[in-house]
């Protein structure tokens, strides 16, 4: 059960990435971009390895912007808006429809430790819509994380290899090359960070130019620098969702709903809430309730812009 305390929103500021880092002076030697990458996720390792109270919402929110980068991947023209609605929106153990089983394989990647088995891997597949001999994947991945190559230079390196073999299997390459950055940097949980940043300027050799797509010449160099942009990314929105759990744990005391433990829980843990949600202390009417002295509170957003089948979280 979540700790009702202020004090467990974040023990201070999350740390960010320092401005030299982010710099886009200029076209960095494949050293520089290392060097910077080797910054980056020094801080970002503080937060992946952190478990404040709002770390399951940071994860979530990373997960959907991945989630809405592979649409553009998948010729898909679903945004975060329709994302968040066919996952939050749709019956209990329903089907959420193509681009909300591919958010659910980016949902999974978040919540689960950075390990490789064949039958996690298969189940990613048919999310992705991928049919593939996951135990050559996964002795692949094996052998990367035997090599003892660093990081992100390994996740470039699954990336590209699946790519070299399945060219229409790009979503995957992403999904797989966060999994081995998490495992070279033996983080408890992956972050889903380069596939939002697959169309970025990172992997464009000159604007406007061809994306970089893995195995293309100077994809390490791109890898470092969107993994600099990741964390940059990924940081500042540590800092957001600090202050907005900060505000909602202080709102706690004010709440008289029975279930309202059951709503912060979700709140600080998925990237949104139903207005409509229901529990075994908490109905529909007693949910609006709650949700509206939230808002009033200053403790939480609707998200949709919607007056029905409304979202809510922090």
């Amino acid at each position: 059960m979540i700790r009702l305390d202020p004090a467990t929103a974040s023990s201070g500021a999350p740390p960010s990435v320092p401005a030299w880092a982010i710099t886009n002076a200029g076209a960095p030697s494949d050293g520089a971009a290392a060097f910077r990458a080797g910054a980056a996720l020094g801080v970002l390792d503080t937060l992946a390895r952190a478990q404040p109270a709002w770390a399951g919402v940071w994860r979530q929110r990373l997960a959907l912007s991945c989630a809405a980068a592979s649409m553009r991947l998948a010729g898909r023209a679903e945004d975060a808006a329709a994302l968040r609605d066919a996952w939050y929106l749709r019956p209990a153990g329903a089907d959420p429809g193509p681009a909300g089983t591919i958010f659910g394989a980016w949902r999974q990647l978040a919540g689960q430790p950075p390990v490789a088995t064949p039958d996690r891997l298969e189940k990613i597949l048919d999310q992705l819509g991928l049919h593939w001999d996951v135990e050559a994947i996964c002795e692949h991945i094996d052998d990367m994380a035997r090599s003892g190559r660093p990081a992100p230079f390994a996740a470039a390196a699954i990336a590209a290899h699946v790519v070299a073999i399945r060219p229409d299997a790009e979503l995957l390459a992403w999904w797989l090359a966060d999994l081995v950055l998490a495992q070279g940097l033996r983080w408890p949980r992956p972050l889903p960070l380069l596939m939002a940043q697959a169309f970025g300027p990172s992997f464009r050799a000159e604007a406007g130019g061809r994306r970089i797509r893995p195995g293309d010449e100077n994809f390490d160099r791109a890898i470092c620098l969107a993994l600099v942009a990741a964390a940059a990314d990924a940081c500042r929105l540590a800092a957001e969702l600090s202050r907005r759990a900060e505000k909602l744990l202080a709102a706690v005391p004010k709440l008289r709903a029975k279930g309202a433990s059951d709503v912060i829980f979700l709140l600080l843990n998925e990237d949104a809430v139903p207005g409509t949600l229901t529990t075994k202390n908490l109905s529909r009417f007693a949910s609006r309730r709650l949700f509206e002295r939230l808002q009033q509170l200053d403790a939480v957003r609707e998200l949709s812009g919607r007056t029905t089948f409304r979202l809510f979280g922090l």
